[in-house]
């Protein structure tokens, strides 16, 4: 039997995530996500598929975060007609979590073409609308985890827990032909959480498999131990600094899982006098609606934080309408805004950002991933000036970082988690992560998991060809969307946008007119010579 796997996305970066399935005639398409960082990278949300959507014969998703579903609006509005299974919770968070995407990009392609219409600019369409979401959701398909999935022509998948957000899952692949041979298995781990996850089991799996597509997020470092008790210590060490800093403290966050995490840990803190009490602002209607749809799943989940004071606390504001969101640009004094997204890269965390990254009072505390190119990560890494909505903004707030909260496997819970599925005949599939820590986790998973020669690390757009106990990665293929030196998140946009805010700052330090009228006959003389 032969089966080809298109590495279509999260290819040496940790966004995108999708991959195509084509074994007896059949195509089935494992998540189809958005790309987020640099621009280099996003620019694909915006080119068409490379493949007709058309053909495919249905769609898997291994949970609703953006990364993973936030294009199927736009594959179903190029013809895709088929299925999109789903566990119920995640087609319950897709439901949110879609239109509200389409919502995002309608309003900032609208803010965008007013600044292209003042250049004199052709104006640009959003990659899909709110009502395109709203269509998409008609083609979801509810699964339940450890059932069967027939796909058709002996091929059929069993969603397994994957401990990562609510609803998520690894995606256990069967290929059968009618000969009678051994069935060829694959899994696809999606994204695998973490011990002492507040809601969720530890990630199960099956055994017993030919190749294991595997993230490797976390692939290049080990969190430190930690508890419930000891997480919830650590953020509240955090916010008491931050509390005597006396400015608001604002916490970038995921609308979904994230946001609840921190708001149950910030009760539990200030009901235990572990931290002063203080109004807790949720700015983000996404994340309103995410906390009413965990609270109807509560059921489903390990241990629900008490997601029922979440919504009646006296010390909880929810602000859904822009005019309460602005509302707070009043605020003085110790106060906490969470507001999505969780990298900086979108959302109502950036007008937020715009307006207090330049007090020195301000906390911002960042407790997620921040991929490279993300604006999350600009500032993360020690930016002195940024470019927010097209303001140049000075950071002199104290930027804190936290992994506790992390919904992402470290290196030794992924590795443990691959040792529970072996025997793993054909090799392990490293996808979802940086160069960094593809680097270190590749030789590790060499030494520990499978041979070294059966690990494998893909460029963007490669095939690997799969069969019983076989697997390898065809030759490069002719045409890429991206070469695999620019599929990176830094890119030379993220480059020129900090040579602005440099040379600006090196002009407004310059001591007279004379002086920066040096620097920039210096400058132009740089540019003559590259020419």
């Amino acid at each position: 039997m032969s089966i080809r796997l298109h590495v279509l996305g999260a290819a040496r970066v940790v966004t995108g995530s999708s991959y195509l399935f084509e074994a007896n005639g059949r195509r089935i398409l494992v998540d189809c996500g958005m790309f987020q960082g640099s621009k280099t990278l996003k620019a694909l949300n915006y080119r068409t598929f490379p493949f007709r959507p058309a053909d495919l014969h249905a769609v898997l998703l291994t949970h609703a975060h953006i990364d993973h579903s936030g294009l199927l609006p736009k594959l179903t509005k190029a013809g895709f007609r088929g299925p999109i299974h789903a566990t119920r919770s995640t087609v319950d968070l897709c439901s949110i979590m879609l239109p509200d995407s389409g919502h995002i990009q309608e309003m900032e392609v609208e803010q965008l073409n007013r600044r292209r219409s003042r250049k004199g600019e052709a104006k640009v369409e959003p990659i899909y609308t709110a009502a395109d979401a709203v269509a998409c959701l008609d083609q979801f398909r509810s699964v339940d985890y450890g059932k069967w999935l027939p796909l058709g022509a002996g091929i059929r998948a069993r969603y397994w827990n994957a401990g990562h957000i609510l609803g998520s899952a690894s995606i256990e692949l069967e290929f059968t032909e009618s000969d009678g041979a051994a069935p060829v298995r694959v899994l696809m781990s999606g994204d695998l959480g973490p011990d002492a996850k507040l809601f969720h089991p530890d990630p199960n799996g099956p055994v017993d498999l030919d190749l294991v597509v595997c993230e490797a997020t976390y692939g290049d470092r080990d969190r430190p131990a930690t508890t419930v008790s000891g997480r919830r210590a650590t953020l509240a060490a955090e916010v008491n600094a931050a509390a005597k800093r006396g400015g608001p403290l604002l916490i970038p966050c995921f609308a979904v899982e994230r946001t609840q995490e921190i708001l149950a840990d910030l009760l539990s803190a200030m009901e235990q006098g572990e931290v002063p009490e203080a109004q807790i602002f949720v700015d983000s209607p996404l994340a309103i609606k995410a906390t009413e749809i965990f609270q109807s799943h509560a059921g489903e989940l390990e241990d629900n934080g008490g997601l029922e004071r979440l919504a009646n606390s006296p010390q909880v504001r929810f602000t859904e309408s822009a005019d309460q969101s602005r509302s707070l640009e009043r605020l003085r004094g110790f106060h906490i805004i969470i507001a999505a997204s969780g990298m900086c890269d979108a959302g109502r965390i950036r007008h937020h950002l715009k307006n207090h990254l330049w007090r020195p009072s301000t906390t911002v505390l960042m407790v997620g991933y921040q991929a490279e190119g993300t604006l999350g990560r600009i500032i993360l890494d020690g930016a002195r000036t940024v470019n927010i909505q097209g303001d140049e903004v000075k950071v002199q707030a104290t930027i804190r970082m936290i992994d506790a909260y992390s919904g992402h496997a470290d290196r030794s819970e992924v590795l443990d988690w691959l040792a529970a599925r072996r025997p793993i005949r054909a090799g392990v599939v490293l996808v979802h992560a940086e160069e960094r820590a593809l680097a270190a986790f590749a030789p590790t998973v060499g030494e520990q998991i499978v041979p070294p020669d059966q690990v494998m690390v893909p460029h963007l757009d490669d095939t690997i060809e799969i069969a019983a106990g076989q697997a390898r990665i065809l030759a490069p293929v002719p045409t890429r969307r991206l070469e695999p030196d620019r599929v990176v998140g830094h890119d030379w946009h993220n480059d020129a946008s900090a040579f602005l805010l440099d040379l600006r700052a090196a002009l407004d330090k310059a001591a007279d007119d004379r002086s920066r009228g040096v620097i920039l006959r210096r400058l132009k003389r740089a540019l003559s010579d590259e020419d």
